[in-house]
């Protein structure tokens, strides 16, 4: 590996960002402060939603946001084989059941066309999904508004995955305003858009589902007189209602997603910048590059691209040991999920989801975050294009 590894993804950490964080430290609050309903503000102001719930995770927000829909034994979870592991598993963790809808083949986000003919095909076996995960791969929207018109059919809720795609818009709108769901998720992990080391965050404009991810981040414990039994015995008096779990952000890390979050359209339009000059520079080769549906404009959380190996002469295997041998950091989002070891052993297969596999085959990630520099994104352009040669 050469000195001038360049990664797939990396944060952008700024003297403000330190600041912000410095500020939390050196204040009386350093978890269940006010840091962290500032952040959950600036969210649900920059996307149009009427609540956001700041988590530790992701993962913890797809969990929380399944027990809030009330997904348990007996229901179906959907969502892409398109995905990390964790869009899945949430279903499981709830005790429910587990499918997966084929890809898109240009987009490789979930197929409307592919979940439509699924739903119609569990209508008639009487097993239809409790809760529907659209994954924002990438950064691009999925084709959102069909995937409401069948909720609205066939009676499922919806829970946006978005951990990519926080600064995306979709039909104008920007990603995470819910007008076509119920929940949405975001990561801010260091290789997303915006970070805060680790997190995540629920939104929705639901007030009793926000009320119940309130309480199901803390332990299920409220506070909150009316939701209370019986009255009050003093102030320091509360009541757990239901079985939580401790899923809290610090304050530390809600100062630096605040902060992070003044440069966000800043990231997103450095993404859109280095993704056009992959777009023109990488014609010729023998490669696909990403499509973009005209209803959305992605927020480039990855490039990916898939190569054409009848053309090559080499495998998959061949290109990306050969990208990383020459410091290159590329990567593969993802493995699809029913693949998994973990997964086999629950029933599905190779085969189960040609399109999702095919994919697999072929994609690369490419090197793509806001502090690449131009030389280095040429740099990558020119050693693919040797590789390729």
């Amino acid at each position: 590996m050469t000195s001038s590894y360049i990664p797939y993804g990396k944060q952008s950490i700024t003297q403000a960002d330190i600041d912000a964080v410095v500020e939390v430290l050196q204040s009386d609050w350093l978890t269940q402060g006010p840091a962290i309903a500032r952040f959950e503000q600036t969210v649900a102001a920059y996307t149009g939603a009427a609540h956001g719930v700041a988590v530790n995770s992701a993962t913890s927000a797809l969990h929380m946001a399944c027990l809030a829909l009330g997904l348990g034994p007996g229901d179906w979870l959907w969502t892409s084989p398109n995905t990390f592991v964790a869009s899945a598993n949430v279903g499981l963790y709830c005790g429910a059941q587990v499918d997966f809808v084929d890809i898109d083949p240009r987009t490789y986000n979930l197929s409307v066309e592919c979940l439509a003919a699924k739903l119609a095909q569990a209508e008639a076996e009487q097993r239809l999904p409790k809760v529907v995960v659209p994954v924002h791969f990438a950064g691009q929207s999925c084709n959102i508004a069909t995937i409401h018109r069948l909720a609205q059919r066939y009676g499922f809720a919806i829970l946006e995955d978005a951990s990519h795609a926080i600064g995306a818009t979709y039909q104008g709108e920007a990603v995470g305003c819910g007008r076509f769901s119920d929940l949405t998720v975001f990561s801010f992990h260091p290789v997303k858009i915006i970070t805060t080391g680790e997190g995540g965050m629920v939104m929705t404009n639901r007030p009793e589902l926000y009320e119940k991810l309130i309480r199901l981040r803390t332990h299920g414990i409220t506070r909150e007189a009316h939701l209370m039994t019986e009255p009050s015995h003093g102030p320091w008096y509360y009541q757990q209602l239901e079985l939580g779990l401790n899923y809290r952000m610090t304050d530390i890390q809600a100062a630096l997603g605040t902060s992070q979050m003044d440069r966000l359209d800043t990231f997103v339009a450095r993404r859109r910048e280095l993704a056009a000059r992959y777009d023109d520079r990488l014609q010729g080769l023998p490669l696909t590059c990403p499509w973009q549906h005209p209803e959305t404009q992605s927020s480039w959380h990855l490039y990916v691209v898939r190569l054409h190996l009848d053309s090559l002469g080499k495998s998959h295997r061949q290109v990306f040991e050969s990208l990383r041998q020459a410091g290159i950091g590329v990567n593969l989002h993802y493995i699809p999920v029913h693949t998994q070891p973990y997964y086999q052993a629950l029933g599905f297969q190779w085969g189960d989801f040609p399109q999702a596999e095919q994919y697999y085959r072929e994609a690369i990630s490419l090197p793509l975050y806001y502090g690449l520099t131009d030389a280095e994104q040429d740099r990558v352009i020119q050693v693919l294009q040797e590789v390729l040669a």
